[in-house]
């Protein structure tokens, strides 16, 4: 079965990040970097998202 990637607009979603936070923290090493799908587009593994996720602190209630 082939991995599931997401495009940056359901990423921004589902981390609730802005385009600019998640560049701005993938330049830190904060967030994983997105494979390339074409010439001229991107897409995150949801692999790496959810290892991503894994390592975020729990919202406070």
């Amino acid at each position: 079965m082939p991995a599931r990637v997401f495009r940056r607009p359901d990423v921004e979603e589902m981390t609730g990040l802005s385009c600019s936070s998640i560049y701005e923290m993938m330049a830190r090493g904060d967030f994983p970097k997105p494979i390339r799908i074409g010439r001229r587009a991107v897409a995150w593994r949801e692999a790496d998202l959810n290892a991503w996720f894994e390592t975020r602190e729990p919202a406070a209630a």
